[in-house]
């Protein structure tokens, strides 16, 4: 089973004046009558399980009158009381999860983003199915169109035919201009040469086994993984919406996915 970890805590910092703190980028319908939250659900493939919500404390009604307008239910709104970047908020999502006596595969997505190409889409979560039921952690990129400095990127193994998956060598935080243009140079070497591209924009879009990522996070982030599960020991629920032990909350290590777990494992394509 595929469950969908919908991440929309973030505060959209980067689009204001137009996303503001108390009203989110994810909130906005900034490209049609939906709004970025509302398209990531309703874009979603129909035979997979209902979303998990992971979302701050100041965003629950917001995220439940939307959820109301397009009559989506969910599996639960876990709140944050502050945002702890990914790698928290997805090792709650799986506390979660295998709380149920489950092992389902978590397709972790961002809440704000634009996705054209539905077909392509849902054929990439078919072929990340496939790998992260081997014990993988998928990482969904981006070819890149321009050197662009907003987002990060991976630099992939090059491979000699179209896989549909590759090896990942590292991640790479937002680059500078004269970086970003290098990996595009790079990207144009390997066409010359009818090979698939080596740098991608890290997409923050991912999907495993949430055995697997609560595993790598002992590994990498011990006394993180400690904290979401002290603070998850009793599920205080209210509604949809799980709340938090937050004395333990506010011990996390602020973190993203990438730095936590993508950059350090073995396991990830």
């Amino acid at each position: 089973m595929i469950v969908p970890v919908i991440l929309c805590g973030g505060s959209g910092k980067r689009l204001w004046p137009l996303s503001r703190t108390q009203y989110p980028k994810q909130f906005i319908d900034l490209v049609n009558e939906t709004t970025l939250f509302q398209d990531t659900i309703l874009r979603l493939p129909k035979n997979i399980s209902k979303p998990l919500i992971i979302c701050n404390e100041n965003y629950r009604f917001l995220a439940a009158e939307q959820l109301r307008e397009i009559d989506e239910e969910t599996c639960g709104i876990i709140l944050e009381p502050t945002s702890k970047n990914t790698a928290p908020a997805v090792a709650l999502a799986a506390l979660k999860l295998t709380k149920q006596s489950e092992d389902p595969l978590m397709l972790v997505l961002p809440a704000d983003h634009i996705i054209e190409n539905i077909k392509a889409f849902h054929h990439s979560i078919e072929i990340a199915k496939k790998h992260a039921k081997q014990a993988k952690l998928v990482a969904f990129g981006v070819i890149p169109t321009k050197p662009e400095t907003g987002y990060g990127y991976i630099k992939a193994t090059p491979a000699n035919d179209k896989l549909s998956t590759i090896n990942i060598e590292c991640f790479i935080e937002k680059p500078n201009l004269n970086l970003a243009q290098k990996y595009l140079e790079e990207n144009s070497k390997l066409k010359s040469q009818l090979l698939p591209s080596i740098w991608y924009w890290n997409s923050g879009m991912f999907m495993f086994k949430a055995s697997v990522y609560l595993n790598e996070l002992k590994k990498f982030e011990p006394k993180m993984l400690q904290a979401c599960q002290k603070s998850y020991e009793i599920e205080h629920k209210d509604f949809d919406f799980v709340r938090l032990n937050n004395n333990e909350f506010y011990k996390y290590v602020e973190k993203s996915i990438d730095y936590a777990v993508m950059e350090h494992t073995k396991n990830a394509v």
